[in-house]
């Protein structure tokens, strides 16, 4: 897996909608990447630890948050929206799979200006804790209702992603458990990982792609905060690497050919003296957005052109943050072309029509990731015109 810097993060997402929908795990992967769209650097403990704020890095809260009582009942609201010149990215707070709510959701994006091109979609801790014990049909019958409506609402181009629930400590004491729940905690950790399987199995049956988070993470604990259930900056933006990796492989991006994981993201690692699964965040300020400037070079990306061409996998070093050789995802968007990389000179690149013929267009060197297709580069204007400082945000939403 290649690490991605951010002016290549700007291009892969150069003209996408990407919507990211579910608790504060994934409010956190919304708020890495709004910062990774920007700047090198990662989140600080306190924008983790941080929900419903007016504003965050340039972004928007469009509804709910502190624009109402902040709590941690299960109708809470935060719609967050970060918007630049050729970057759109929202995030819908859920605390269910499948409610009138996120039917609400579904028929604003359905009925938008913009149609999503990328919808993350998690929703696990809540279901287990709030709902009831019985999660077993109740669950699987919330998912089940919820992919078919993905299926229906969203136009077929969008790519829809299933994060699974990231793996959980023996003790947690996350907002999502009210004071009289705690002794539920216990059981967590192991409906986690059954409630990951229904929903991995299902989402694969609705055709969605599925990112095995709980696989990836599952011997990172020490990258884990100390109330069981959320995770450090370190761990984010690795989520973050994985999550566009995957994004540009369902789209036929070639990634640059560098180190798999950035020694500044997994640091720290090798001094955590606990235990792997129960472990905490060592106790370290590496990485912190205070220090914004890389910690060494950045390594140099290869200028050699290649078109993408089946590989063996290839071995690495041991290590929380190690690549896998399989995940537990189903793509539904396979690559029809073949996506090439340069840094130093334009590209020429060929973009078939649909009567066959072929033309040839120079591409302005954007990054090392070039995309085939020159319409979102021709664009005169940005698409998601940003609107003025002084105008108020919040929106109202019907109740449901």
């Amino acid at each position: 897996m290649a690490h991605l810097r951010a002016c290549e993060v700007r291009q892969l997402l150069h003209n996408k909608f990407v919507v990211i929908m579910g608790d504060s795990v994934q409010r956190a992967v919304y708020k890495d990447l709004v910062i990774l769209l920007q700047r090198d650097c990662l989140l600080s403990p306190s924008q983790l630890r941080t929900k419903g704020e007016l504003t965050f890095e340039g972004d928007v809260l469009l509804e709910g948050g502190r624009w109402g009582r902040m709590h941690n009942g299960t109708h809470y609201r935060e719609v967050r929206q970060y918007r630049a010149a050729h970057h759109l990215l929202r995030f819908y707070f859920l605390t269910r799979a499948f409610s009138p709510y996120v039917v609400d959701v579904l028929d604003e994006l359905r009925g938008g200006l913009h149609a999503p091109d990328v919808v993350v979609v998690n929703s696990c801790l809540w279901d287990l804790s709030r709902y009831g014990r019985d999660f077993r049909s109740a669950y699987r019958q919330d998912l089940e209702s919820l992919f078919g409506l993905l299926r229906r609402a969203l136009p077929a181009r969008s790519l829809l992603l299933w994060n699974t629930a990231m793996p959980v400590a023996e003790v947690v004491s996350g907002g999502f458990l009210l004071p009289e729940q705690q002794a539920q905690g216990a059981h967590l950790r192991r409906d986690v990982v059954e409630a990951n399987f229904y929903s991995a199995v299902e989402a694969s049956r609705h055709g969605l792609d599925v990112l095995d988070l709980h696989f990836h993470f599952r011997r990172a604990g020490q990258h884990r905060l100390r109330d069981g259930v959320h995770w450090d900056q370190r761990a984010h933006r690795h989520l973050s690497q994985l999550l566009l990796a995957h994004v540009a492989d369902a789209w036929g991006v070639d990634l640059p050919c560098r180190a798999p994981v950035g020694r500044w993201i997994r640091d720290g690692s090798a001094s955590a003296s606990a235990d792997p699964e129960g472990g905490r965040q060592p106790s370290d300020s590496r990485g912190d957005t205070s220090r914004q400037a890389w910690s060494q070079p950045p390594p140099r990306l290869m200028s050699v052109l290649t078109p993408r061409q089946p590989s063996t996998p290839i071995a690495h070093a041991r290590h929380p943050f190690s690549p896998y050789d399989q995940s537990t995802r189903v793509s539904s968007h396979p690559s029809s072309h073949s996506r090439q990389l340069n840094r130093d000179l334009p590209t020429l690149q060929v973009e078939r029509t649909r009567e066959g013929s072929s033309r040839i267009s120079v591409l302005e060197r954007l990054g090392p990731v070039h995309r085939v297709s020159s319409r979102h580069q021709s664009r005169g204007y940005p698409p998601y015109p940003l609107q003025h400082p002084s105008r108020p945000h919040r929106r109202q939403r019907r109740d449901t």
